[in-house]
């Protein structure tokens, strides 16, 4: 099978915040897609579909297959659980199952694509970074599955790397075409390493604080601030070079209410992905002797707090 159809068959690994979005999208714009997840949830999907909430997009009601494993090929698998939830996530998807289909990972952190690449081959992982606040509403088990889209944008970069380049062209624009801003970048170390310089020092700082944006850039400037160097100094030292300053530039951009995804999931009490991105930090910046001691303390002081 192969990823040349005006109208390719995607599956969505997870119906959270990021997943949900671009199923009900995709859908939307007459794609077949196919949501793998757990039996509750896929009952939810099949009765009520999947309810966007978006100044952007919209308010919209979309139709969506689901299913607990995939059991057929499809043209590309787009993997948007967290880390916490990722090993026993990808038992959903056999390697088998899914013929010669793309695997595009929308995952926190620089450490997941060579465990992809061992259980799916080089060639068939392409690194995703998605620019978005979406999260998915808690429920009592009925009605649709509902995302609410906060963000003005939603940017989706897909990394080149070894996969075939017109396949990924052809998923950029069935991505874009559905509502994002999607496109094809051939530096796999950039795209992992510009989203980490951005999500690191918000999630921790949000995390660690327990605080929007908006007051945990104003209260804690300093923490922020050495945060986005030690970032940038490690992700420079991994081969991409970025400038602190644009970080704080953007984080001074967003709406003061911003919270990142790592500190929603503290409120709940969900599990964090604290080492897919604190801890990848740290472990990187160890092998290039590069010295973190903000992020070596707001992440032991996260740790500690047992969230």
């Amino acid at each position: 099978m192969t990823l040349t159809t005006s109208k390719p068959t995607v599956a969505i690994l997870g119906a959270g915040g990021v997943g949900g979005l671009l199923a009900a999208l995709l859908s939307r714009s007459g794609h077949r897609v196919v949501c793998l997840v757990r039996e509750a949830t896929a009952d939810a999907l099949r009765d009520g579909g999947i309810e966007v909430r978006s100044r952007r997009f919209g308010d919209f009601r979309a139709a969506v297959e689901a299913d607990t494993e995939l059991r057929e090929p499809v043209d590309a698998c787009l993997i948007t659980v967290k880390h916490t939830t990722l090993d026993a996530a990808l038992a959903r998807v056999a390697p088998a199952a899914l013929g010669d289909a793309l695997v595009v990972p929308f995952l926190n952190g620089v450490e997941h694509p060579a465990a992809l690449r061992a259980r799916y081959g080089t060639d068939r992982v392409a690194p995703a970074a998605i620019r978005v606040e979406s999260t998915r509403l808690p429920s009592d088990g009925t009605g649709p599955v509902v995302i609410e889209h906060g963000s003005p944008f939603a940017e989706i970069d897909l990394a080149a790397g070894p996969a075939d380049r017109a396949r990924l062209e052809a998923l950029a624009k069935a991505l874009s075409e559905a509502g994002t801003t999607a496109r094809v970048v051939e530096d796999e170390t950039r795209t992992l390493w510009e989203k980490m310089s951005f999500l690191a020092p918000f999630a921790l700082l949000t995390t660690r604080y327990g605080l929007p944006l908006g007051e945990a850039r104003t209260r804690h400037r300093e923490e922020l601030e050495g945060l986005a160097a030690e970032t940038a100094a490690v992700s420079r030292a991994c081969g991409c070079p970025v400038d602190p300053a644009g970080a704080l530039a953007r984080y001074d951009a967003f709406p003061p209410g911003t919270k990142s995804s790592m500190q929603r999931d503290a409120e709940a009490g969900r599990p964090l992905e604290l080492d897919a991105i604190g801890g990848a930090l740290l472990r990187a910046a160890d092998r290039h002797g590069v010295p973190v001691p903000v992020t070596t303390r707001l992440v032991r002081e996260i740790a500690a707090a047992g969230h």
